[in-house]
């Protein structure tokens, strides 16, 4: 099955080949910018000099480079607790390629195959899929950040709107200001891998590698270690969660899905409108949700905030994921906080 998510995001992020193709510019001219042109010119940025020979080939899957002497040492620490008894599954551009696997058993908790979020595997956390508070939906958006999302933060800014942003270590090198001024603009940071390929397809070495690559490069650009992360598709199974669990990340998940990466109007505005209308019908009265949405290009971008009025009239409250679930502190370093749920929903949806 040919996968025309995986040739959009290629063609979309081709042109972000290179960030030292231009002279350098500032944060704050960076993001006065709102041509998609001008936004999506590469640029040079200095500090890229100092930590790209650190990473992976940019979209390229990650391996463990042998001069990384901190990911050896991690990656040592943690082996011994990661399964051996569940092997990788397909290929990293489809995972489900000549894979016969027991669905009705799912003795791996494979999402691909089941939509699994309850792990089979002792000790591991719950997938969030959902969130506890009812009325309320989960927002954020993956694959970013894309070079010409200013408008879109400028629409969330003026909304006083904070989301979850599952960022692609490849991106995050390829535009690096787009990346800090998430955090600048107070939304939530998570990591969607190095090169957005099926995890459980990999060797467990080499899914160590795209998260601890996708999690080094938030933290040379943007200066935070994110604490949650979000498989590229929804690929995931035990295996890899626990390897995420064992880097101290999180994994979120989805129950609804905007199609927006389908890039087909009809079918984008025919799931938001069923999405609203689900909300509106009493569905999330109880448990709230949450929405698989893309800041993968200008078109996904616009449909967002087509549908958020639509959205903010049909939930009580919409709030980034670490909100929803009082997680104040979404980073290993302690200087950048969010606030409570009841903070949030209170009008103070920065605390620091």
């Amino acid at each position: 099955m040919f996968d025309w998510r995986a040739l959009s995001l290629f063609i979309t992020l081709l042109a972000a080949s290179s960030v030292l193709a231009q002279p350098h510019i500032s944060k704050r001219s960076k993001a006065k910018r709102s041509d998609p042109n001008q936004e999506c010119t590469p640029y040079y940025y200095p500090p890229s000099e100092q930590y790209i020979h650190k990473f992976p080939p940019i979209w390229q899957p990650a391996t463990l480079l042998p001069n990384d002497s901190a990911g050896q040492a991690m990656w040592t620490k943690i082996s011994g607790s990661i399964p051996t008894n569940i092997q990788p599954k397909g290929q990293p551009g489809d995972s489900t390629a000549n894979v016969n696997y027991n669905s009705q058993k799912d003795p791996d908790c494979w999402w691909t195959k089941t939509q699994c979020t309850k792990p089979k595997l002792k000790g591991l956390p719950l997938d969030v899929a959902s969130i506890p508070e009812p009325r309320s939906m989960g927002y954020g958006f993956d694959d970013g950040p894309n070079c010409s999302h200013n408008a879109f933060y400028d629409y969330l800014a003026s909304q006083n709107q904070k989301a979850t942003m599952y960022f692609i270590g490849s991106n995050v090198l390829n535009w690096p200001r787009e990346a800090q001024r998430a955090l600048a603009d107070g939304h939530e940071i998570c990591v969607h891998t190095w090169s957005h390929h099926y995890m459980t397809a990999f060797q467990s070495r080499d899914a160590f590698a795209e998260l601890w690559y996708s999690l080094q490069a938030v933290k040379a650009v943007v200066g935070v270690t994110p604490t949650c992360w979000r498989p590229p598709y929804g690929d995931v199974d035990d295996r890899i969660r626990a390897i995420a669990n064992a880097l101290g990340l999180r994994t979120i998940m989805w129950k609804y899905d905007s199609n927006d990466w389908r890039a087909v109007p009809s079918e984008v505005d025919a799931s938001y409108n069923s999405f609203v209308h689900s909300a509106t019908a009493g569905e999330f009265n109880t448990v709230g949700a949450i929405m698989l949405t893309h800041e993968l290009n200008t078109f996904t971008m616009q449909e967002a905030m087509k549908w958020y009025p639509q959205l903010k009239s049909a939930f009580k409250y919409i709030v980034p994921v670490g909100v929803a679930l009082n997680k104040t502190r979404p980073y290993e370093e302690g200087n950048h906080l969010l606030p409570t749920f009841q903070q949030y929903t209170s009008g103070q949806t920065t605390v620091g």
